[in-house]
């Protein structure tokens, strides 16, 4: 049984940006920098039938390319916390992206999503970091700006079952087409 999510990949350019935000932090197991993704849409374990009725909703999805920006540096959590983040400016087309991804999880008779989606790349997971030392980390980092990149497609993934950081496989691939495209296929 598969556990599915569909994500952006992050471009090989802004990888070395990220790793840069690697610091001394206690408590921090830093997520491995071929796994950085932002997710769209977690499914969870699933059946074969149901992750191919989700594979064909999913191709089903038009939405244009757009530009996404990596931005600012944060942690989930609050007093006792379990994530570091890098954040993504808004952007209107990310979110249609998402909800579309939505609806297809929803057609293909997955339960729906209770999380409102706060958009992100995790650097890494934290257990037991004191508040304190993220506080600081966070001081020093919180400002970090990537350049904008094109997205141009997103993916759906599978992780080991528990494994909660990677390795991570692309499983299928789906680009993104202008609703004019759309027309003249």
């Amino acid at each position: 049984m598969p556990r599915l999510f569909t994500a952006l990949e992050i471009p090989g350019e802004l990888v070395p940006k990220l790793e840069m935000l690697r610091g001394r932090l206690a408590g921090a197991r830093w997520i491995d920098p071929e796994n950085y993704h932002l997710t769209l849409r977690f499914i969870g374990d699933v059946e074969a039938p149901d992750a191919d009725d989700f594979v064909e909703a999913l191709s089903e999805i038009w939405v244009e390319p757009f530009s996404l920006k990596l931005s600012g540096v944060g942690s989930f959590g609050g007093r006792k916390p379990r994530a570091l983040w890098v954040g993504v400016e808004e952007c209107e087309p990310l979110m249609r992206l998402q909800r579309a991804n939505e609806r297809a999880a929803r057609q293909a008779g997955l339960p729906p999503e209770t999380r409102n989606f706060s958009p992100h790349v995790t650097l890494a997971r934290l257990r037991g970091a004191e508040q304190g030392a993220v506080a600081n980390y966070l001081s020093a980092v919180g400002a970090f700006e990537a350049e904008p990149f094109p997205v141009d497609q997103f993916v759906l993934m599978s992780a080991r079952e528990g494994s909660g950081g990677g390795p991570y496989v692309v499983e299928e691939r789906f680009p993104l087409v202008s609703p004019s495209a759309r027309k003249r296929a």
